[in-house]
């Protein structure tokens, strides 16, 4: 029988339902949706398919268990309890690498932190019959979430974040993420069949991410991942079926129509090369090329960009005239929906008209709106006969 555990995936506040839908679609169940993270449950496989294929999520986390605490005595005691045992071998390196406190009656990050460690240590001397550890084999890091005296404890099994997909090496000033571009883009109704332009594309990361999803192409195909070590948990053999799934699954000979546009040339640059490191280039046209020229023959097609939105105070004054002429130009395509992400609250003011919908987003800490402006549906195809 494998093993199930309980898996956590953190995730973007507001990206909860997009999350859910991807592990879903991955075949797992689950368990409980919060603010900001979704738990489902997975065997050993699903630790490394989650990690290979999920686009909107930060970060896998095996949990460990979870309790509640109001004292350092009962953080110390019900962390003891855990059969860490069962998740870390006697050379393994473990630590309490981030701890985060809500509404809770322990507060203390880096206390949290040092009193888990001794309950650990604690609980493993006894069983392993040691009096020290090497800590010399694979890292076992935790991440700790207390809300209203309720502690969460999980092992990350990613390393760095999800968001780095490892093609992003080039990077120009307010980058938006990997895993919030993605999200971004599957709350809209575009797919690989419609056209979809980025005037601002930045480093490129709306269309590079765009086109990987056109392409069937697993977000993790490109990177390692920390549980790769974990021999005592996951066998070398789910890793390498993760792989051999997600290559299998990319159809890179895909007919694709995503521009990306930026008025300066070196990040225009930068973005191709990112492209090329996706594997992606090929379905992507870049061009240097200012917002006043932006336009398109064609119909039913989306605009989803994250334009400047004045961080700094000589660039507010810009924002007016930038904002009208995003709304001029939208206005020129016939039949477009326009999808953007900005912390500019004077947004639909100057764009000239009111979004369909729009939702909070918390980009990192920053408070940012996701405007939807939608277009007419295409009329559908007659089947060919």
């Amino acid at each position: 029988m494998r093993k199930t555990y309980e898996l956590i995936a953190p995730c973007h506040f507001g990206m909860e339902a997009v999350l859910k839908r991807e592990i879903v679609d991955l075949g797992y169940e689950i368990v409980q949706v919060e603010d900001g993270r979704v738990t489902f449950l997975g065997d050993d496989e699903a630790v490394c398919r989650a990690n290979v294929f999920l686009r909107t999520a930060e970060r896998v986390l095996l949990k460990a268990g979870s309790f509640h605490a109001e004292t350092f005595d009962e953080l110390f005691e019900k962390t003891r309890s855990i059969p860490w045992e069962e998740l870390i071998p006697q050379d393994g390196k473990f630590w309490v690498a981030k701890a985060s406190s809500i509404k809770s009656k322990l507060f203390s990050p880096s206390d949290i932190q040092s009193i888990m460690k001794k309950a650990m240590v604690e609980r493993l001397k006894n069983v392993y019959g040691v009096e020290w550890f090497p800590e010399t084999g694979s890292r076992y890091p935790l991440r700790v979430f207390l809300y209203k005296d309720q502690v969460t404890v999980g092992i990350d099994t990613s390393g760095e974040s999800l968001h780095k997909r490892g093609y992003r090496t080039m990077t120009s000033k307010a980058p938006i993420t990997e895993t919030l571009a993605a999200a971004l883009i599957l709350l809209t109704p575009w797919n690989k069949d419609r056209i979809l332009v980025d005037p601002f594309c930045g480093s490129g990361t709306f269309p590079i991410e765009a086109a990987m999803i056109a392409a069937n192409m697993a977000p993790g195909m490109n990177r390692s991942f920390l549980s790769e070590d974990w021999k005592n948990i996951i066998p070398r053999k789910c890793w390498y079926n993760a792989m051999d799934e997600a290559g299998d699954l990319v159809d890179d000979t895909v007919k694709t129509d995503i521009q990306g546009y930026d008025i300066d040339g070196e990040v225009v640059k930068a973005a191709r090369a990112n492209g090329e490191s996706a594997g992606v280039s090929h379905l992507i046209h870049f061009q240097q090329r200012p917002l006043s020229a932006l336009s398109h023959p064609k119909k039913y097609g989306f605009i989803i960009t994250n334009p400047p939105y004045g961080e700094r105070i000589e660039e507010k004054e810009n924002l007016p005239a930038l904002y009208t002429q995003i709304g001029e130009r939208y206005r020129a395509l016939d039949s477009w929906s326009m999808y953007l992400i900005t912390a500019y609250e004077d947004a639909e003011k100057y764009i000239g008209r009111k979004a369909d919908k729009n939702r909070k987003i918390y980009n990192g800490m920053m408070k940012t709106y996701f405007y939807q402006f939608m277009g007419p549906r295409p009329p559908k195809r007659r089947e060919e006969k």
